[in-house]
């Protein structure tokens, strides 16, 4: 059978033009029904986006590396966070981590945003997940600055080290963390102490702490003093106390006080060593000056053969009386003299060059 036949009908039966037609009809009640049936589409959300102070604690090196501004994570199809800023502080052994991050999510009908289906409390813990590493921490502030509140602060840190550790110390030096850095060292002055083998050490360094609150941080702290700070360069570790914030080293120039320091049961030898004129130097500064020296023998009690009582002269040891001038800061406690206080029965130690004098204070003038 012919599929078109003379007369124009389909198989005969239906004329061609009948049957488009009918298709047409079909067609759009098909489309009619569809359109009537079908669920509305969802409409796109509103987006909009904030920073974030993320605190994600203390991390290991071979982590903090991989962390750099630009990093995202996605969490659903509407959510989104970017780093913008990092901020390294040393910890102990591992390295403390705070972000600045982006957070975009949806927008609220009261105007809030909504990241991860949830709102940007403070305190509320958040994943940064990339193909390098996952990390966790919590919102510390929300604002609007991509960029954390940095502040370099001055501040003088007191330590004891060995005396090779602190002579590698030297302005410039520069404390780096995942190759950034952190900390530098201005200015290094260096005092004597009773151990031959170690030097107390007063360094002034520049610190890029960020600010929490009302709180300038370094390390997870405060920066203020009586704090501990580490600073850890490739070849030294101060791990020390916050002197002063604020300021330069300018230890020794504050006043002149003459000191009368004692020493007893001293070898002829030791005495003889000790000159007028000989003085201590720190930084390029004199910060202690010998200007007279009085000996005398020491006084022992010997028995005579007759049982006798007397005191004589030691054939040995002396008795050093030095007057020196002295390099102190003045404090509302009272004179300090290598950062510590200058009173009345204190001890201290004088690096003279060829000799090193331990003496007793008996007298602080002006």
């Amino acid at each position: 059978m012919e599929l078109i036949d003379d007369d124009g009908d389909l198989f005969g039966v239906i004329n061609v033009v009948d049957a488009l037609v009918v298709l047409l009809v079909l067609a759009v009640g098909v489309a009619g029904v569809a359109l009537v049936f079908s669920e509305d589409p969802e409409p796109e959300p509103d987006l909009d986006s904030t920073y974030a102070t993320l605190d994600v604690g203390l991390q290991p090196a071979y982590i903090v590396e991989a962390v750099n501004e630009g990093d995202t994570y996605s969490p659903n199809d509407v959510s989104t966070m970017t780093v913008t800023d990092v901020h390294l502080t040393p910890r102990g052994n591992d390295i403390g981590v705070v972000l600045r991050v982006e957070l975009e999510g949806e927008l609220g009908d009261d105007g809030s945003i909504a990241y991860d289906e949830g709102p940007l409390r403070l305190g509320r813990s958040l994943a940064l997940n990339t193909d390098r590493y996952q990390l966790n921490g919590r919102i510390r502030a929300v604002g609007d600055d991509d960029a954390l509140e940095r502040e370099p602060a001055t501040v003088v840190v007191r330590d004891t080290l060995a005396t090779a550790t602190a002579e590698e110390i030297a302005g410039g030096d520069e404390v780096r963390l995942a190759g950034r850095t952190v900390a530098t060292i201005e200015n290094v002055t260096q005092f004597a102490t009773n151990d031959p083998d170690r030097r107390r050490v007063f360094v002034a360094a520049t610190l890029q702490t960020h600010r929490q609150s009302d709180d300038r941080r370094f390390g997870g702290n405060p920066v203020r003093r009586g704090q501990n700070v580490r600073l850890s360069t490739g070849d030294y570790t101060i791990d020390g106390r916050i002197e002063r914030v604020g300021g330069q080293l300018q230890l020794g120039s504050a006043s002149t006080r003459t000191v009368t320091l004692r020493m007893d049961d001293v070898r002829d030898d030791m005495a003889d060593a000790i000159d007028p004129g000989m003085a201590e130097e720190a930084g390029g500064d004199t910060v202690a000056r010998v200007t007279a020296v009085d000996t005398r023998p020491s006084l022992i009690i010997a028995t005579g053969d007759n049982g006798t009582v007397n005191v004589v002269d030691h054939p040995i040891d002396r008795e050093v009386t030095l007057t020196t001038e002295l390099q102190v800061r003045e404090t509302v406690s009272g004179p300090r003299f290598k950062g510590d206080p200058l009173r009345q029965g204190r001890t201290v130690t004088l690096d003279l060059g060829t000799v090193t004098v331990r003496a007793t204070v008996v007298n602080v003038s002006g």
